[in-house]
């Protein structure tokens, strides 16, 4: 089975609703993790920061969306991210996977997680086996 051509420079784009508290919640309860800075907004100004935030895996997960929305889970080789800034409670974040490379059976993909002020949140990448 191969999947559809991949072409440098090729893009999806997932643009996320608001990021609300009853998101993190849920995501806490699905997850297993109640640290208090992501449900708890009196937690958060006992140390100094202003309001809660999303967990970073949340938004690992966002960026696992756009692959999956584009290649079947089976073809994705690998996959690397790192957190480069918190996600606020009601940001709006855009994922995008963009096709960087592509040589014999695989392409190279960049992905990112943006804000609308343009600050990064995530940066990555994944390797997609073309079949």
């Amino acid at each position: 089975m191969c999947i559809a051509p991949l072409n440098l420079g090729d893009t999806r784009v997932l643009k996320l609703p608001p990021i609300s508290r009853t998101t993190l919640a849920l995501y806490a309860g699905a997850s297993g993790d109640h640290n208090r800075i992501h449900i708890d907004i009196d937690a958060c100004r006992a140390v100094g920061i202003d309001d809660v935030f999303a967990h970073g895996m949340l938004s690992m997960a966002y960026l696992g969306r756009v692959l999956t929305d584009w290649v079947p889970q089976e073809y994705i080789r690998s996959w690397h991210v790192r957190f480069s800034a918190i996600t606020p409670v009601h940001a709006e974040p855009v994922c995008t996977a963009t096709v960087t490379a592509v040589e014999g059976d695989l392409a190279e993909l960049e992905l990112a997680a943006t804000l609308a002020d343009g600050t990064v949140t995530l940066r990555g990448i994944a390797t997609i086996a073309l079949k």
